[in-house]
């Protein structure tokens, strides 16, 4: 006997099937009759008095909810209420044409549609697709009632779902309705389901498929592209290609996108001249053009996206938004704000790209003003337009820029989720309020993941061990840590000293979390036993370590043997540092003082030697000040600064006053001591 291997969907098809006949027997129906001979209500038009009624066809001019209730009044009196026909229309109207008017439909439905047809109930279902739970019912109804479901009534219920598990049950009861081969519907499930992650099951309709369209490879494509599968798009195209259907400007906005999410312009100009080879794109052509200028924003080709831009002959907001965008996000501030003067009307996202780009810069006045002007011209922000200005007083720890924010939404009742609410917490920390951060934290009514591991990472950076690891544990009463968290935590051990604590951690991620260690968490476990001057262990655990040892983990062992004076180690780090980092001055500079500090200054000039033959230099570091939103930074011996002269006068009488206060010191010890010696 030959076995036939069946996938879920058709075991549970078959499921469903004996469930169906039984119930349709002991019901004493006919299986997939549609009604009972003894409901069924015949409507022909050639003949029914009714449909002629001046009543219904009074309800097609109607537009107003006063004039329906008075229209349904009139048909109350006539007797035309209760009949399928009539119903049918009364409640098309109501919930369709005129969707405010749909709890009336709701009623006209439960108390006065004794004998529903199939078209009754798609239009309650396709009415109530925003109420998941009153479509199910409705749907429920109609299987009670033996009415056999259509096409339309599962691409109704598909729109009503939101959760995995009622997609895939929709798709069982199309496969055993005979509904599952109509195309629009088979394309509708791998829509959703590849929105819903579910690449494998919208790969499994798509096999499924008799004859699948250019429509279903343009879902497909766009799909995988979304979730950045670069080679299995890639594949889809080819199989589409294969079976001899024709990409059309669909197909090349996905691959669009998938070269955008993957950062590929080498894919990307292949692609855009692929295009232009077959004449799909066309000056007029919005959707693809705005396509292109994403993609090439995206891949930093800057140049080449602000060319199409120019030969656009129609250009939209999207289009100036890019552009804005695109150059906010590279730090070209100058052209960015160039591109939002000359558009010629501004919305929210435009308001909000320029402002992200003048908050990454540290650029607080200018948000400010920004945001002044973005008011004036009443554009009413968002929690995008409130996280800028929240992460602009965090970029540059302007305190007092980020409190005023908290004051004006606090001010406007606007609520403090767990996004705009570790926005907070993250700034108040930044700006060495790390008081006001836990303020935020306790107040805050709605906690993620993100919440809780900001406040850690705010204790951790503030050298707050104890508290931090307390808030790690309290946390998984209400949520598990993620990756990011094991970050914060052995990060707040590390600067603590805590290394019983942070081992503990470090090895429980895997074995009661559930979480592989990545190369951060390694990091993390290196410079934990660094800054502690376990080097026996540190060297164990990069061997042992499952991948290659980073920059930022040689780094942090070079550090902690600075910190030691451990040269045996550090020449070790340096050598492997310098393989993966030759350009960057860091390693050479460290290698060098720990040379230096431990009397081998032969080691020590030879390794500026390599920095100079190299043509590395060393970038001088500077201190910066926030005033009044504009940061003010310094190098040693720097006179550069417009306004030097004031500020080496007030130096001058500074260091006057320190050493008067230290002559002062002096001779108040000196006194005390001869005082001392007379008694």
């Amino acid at each position: 006997m030959k076995v036939i291997e069946a996938d879920f969907f058709t075991l549970t098809a078959l499921i469903i099937i004996y469930i169906y006949i039984m119930h349709c027997f002991r019901s004493g129906f006919r299986f997939l009759s549609s009604a009972s001979a003894s409901q069924r209500v015949d409507w022909d038009p050639t003949v029914s008095l009714a449909l002629k009624h001046a009543t219904l066809i009074l309800l097609e001019k109607c537009h107003t909810r006063d004039h329906f209730e008075q229209i349904l009044a009139q048909i109350m009196r006539t007797n035309l209420i209760g009949q399928t026909f009539p119903m049918s229309r009364l409640i098309s109207f109501s919930a369709i044409t005129h969707p405010e008017n749909l709890d009336m439909a709701v009623r006209l439905f439960q108390h006065h549609t004794p004998h529903p047809n199939l078209y009754i109930y798609n239009t309650m279902i396709s009415a109530l697709s925003l109420s998941l739970n009153q479509s199910f019912a409705i749907y429920n109804s109609l299987l009670r009632s033996c009415v056999y479901p259509d096409r339309n009534t599962f691409l109704f219920l598909l729109h009503a779902s939101k959760f995995l598990s009622e997609v895939m049950q929709i798709h069982c009861h199309a496969i055993i309705t005979g509904s599952f081969s109509y195309s629009y519907l088979q394309n509708s499930l791998m829509k959703i389901y590849l929105e819903k992650g579910k690449m494998e099951l919208a790969h499994q309709v798509l096999q499924q498929m008799s004859a699948p369209d250019t429509v279903s490879f343009n879902i497909m494509i766009l799909g995988y592209a979304k979730k950045g599968h670069i080679i299995e798009a890639l594949k889809f195209l080819q199989e589409m290609v294969g079976l001899d259907l024709k990409p059309d400007e669909f197909t090349m906005l996905g691959l669009l996108i998938l070269c955008g999410r993957s950062e590929d312009a080498r894919l990307g100009k292949s692609v855009h001249a692929w295009i232009v080879r077959r004449c799909l794109v066309k000056s007029s052509n919005l959707i693809l053009n705005n396509a292109l200028l994403d993609m090439y924003v995206k891949c930093k080709e800057l140049m080449i996206a602000q060319s199409i831009f120019n030969a656009l002959l129609r250009k939209d907001t999207i289009s100036w938004n890019t552009m804005i965008a695109g150059y906010a996000r590279i730090g070209d501030l100058e052209i960015a704000h160039s591109f939002f003067q000359d558009m010629p009307c501004r919305d929210l996202v435009s308001w909000n790209s320029i402002i992200a780009g003048y908050a990454q810069k540290g650029d607080c006045l200018m948000v400010r003003r920004l945001f002044a002007n973005m008011a004036a011209e009443n554009i009413q922000p968002d929690f995008v337009t409130i996280i800028n200005l929240v992460s602009a007083a965090a970029e540059i720890g302007a305190l007092h820029h980020g409190r005023w924010i908290h004051g004006w939404v606090v001010r406007l009742q606007i609520k403090i989720d767990a996004l705009l609410g570790s926005a907070f917490i993250d700034m108040y920390w930044k700006c060495g309020s790390i008081e006001r951060a836990c303020m935020v934290f306790r107040e805050l009514t709605e906690k993620d993941v993100t919440v809780w591991t900001t406040m850690i990472t705010g204790f951790a950076f503030h050298g707050h061990g104890s508290k931090a690891l307390g808030l790690f544990y309290e946390m998984q009463e209400y949520v598990m840590p993620n990756q990011v968290t094991f970050i914060a935590v052995l990060t707040a051990c590390s600067h603590c000293g805590f290394v019983s604590q942070g081992l503990t951690i470090f090895y429980s991620m895997k074995e009661k979390y559930g979480i592989e260690p990545g190369v951060e968490h390694y990091g993390c476990l290196v410079d934990l036993l660094g800054r502690s001057g376990r080097f026996s262990q540190v060297k164990n655990v990069i061997e042992m370590m499952p991948m290659k040892p980073s920059q930022s983990i040689w780094g942090a062992v070079l550090s902690a043997c600075r910190a030691h004076g451990n040269v045996e180690m550090a020449e070790i780090a340096g050598k492997e540092l310098l393989k993966l980092e030759p350009e960057n001055e860091g390693g050479y500079v460290l290698l060098s003082n720990i040379y230096a500090t431990s009397g081998r200054w032969n080691h020590s000039d030879k390794i500026r030697e390599i920095m100079e033959s190299r043509g590395i230099k060393k970038i001088a570091g500077c201190s910066s000040v926030a005033v009044d939103g504009i940061i003010h930074e310094f190098v040693a011996a720097d006179k550069r600064h417009p306004r030097w002269v004031e500020i080496q006068s007030i130096l001058f009488c500074l260091k006057s006053e320190m050493k008067f206060g230290t002559d002062f010191s002096s001779e108040l010890l000196q006194h005390h001591a001869h005082v001392t010696e007379a008694h």
